[in-house]
């Protein structure tokens, strides 16, 4: 992981004064990075019986659906509300200032379905737990949550505690 660490670029005041963003792009551009994220992911989940990966609007679909390729599983996304065609169930959760809501259609995942959920990256954990209980909702079971990134000083991972969570990096 030292590669994909060293060309995860900080990205100071974005979107907004004060956060530093932790840049993915450059681990993408880089075949090898690339790679070796979806490598440590799939060696991870192979012999886990899992069913699908699950990936979180927008970037948890990149890494999420070649997982789902290499693993020979579905990959079901989870999206902004009105993006999704079908019926959905959804689940709103708070935000530092305000709320939001996320998406997944009905039919997505099932009572037998063991589902790794998805996304590039884990910092107060509000999305992610919010994503779960939709997973949940749908009557599947979260067998793990994994991040290429986590904000260790966020403490996100609080917030999923009824969870499994893995990433591959900290910070």
């Amino acid at each position: 992981m030292d590669l994909v660490k060293r060309l995860i670029r900080d990205v100071p005041d974005f979107p907004k004064p004060g956060i530093v963003f932790k840049d993915i792009t450059p681990v993408l551009r880089e075949p090898a990075a690339f790679r070796q994220v979806i490598e440590a992911l799939v060696d991870r989940y192979r012999s886990k019986g899992i069913t699908q990966i699950v990936g979180i609007e927008s970037r948890g679909f990149i890494f999420g659906a070649p997982l789902a390729y290499a693993l020979g599983v579905g990959f079901v996304i989870i999206r902004k509300p009105g993006k999704l065609p079908a019926d959905t169930y959804s689940v709103a959760y708070d935000l530092e200032y305000g709320q939001d809501t996320i998406e997944m259609h009905k039919d997505a995942v099932g009572p037998d379905d063991r589902v790794v959920l998805v996304d590039d990256l884990i910092a107060t954990g509000g999305t992610a737990r919010a994503a779960a209980l939709l997973i949940e909702k749908a009557g599947a079971a979260v067998a793990e949550m994994a991040f290429v990134i986590e904000l260790g000083t966020l403490k996100g991972r609080s917030k999923l505690d009824r969870w499994s969570v893995h990433a591959l990096l900290t910070y």
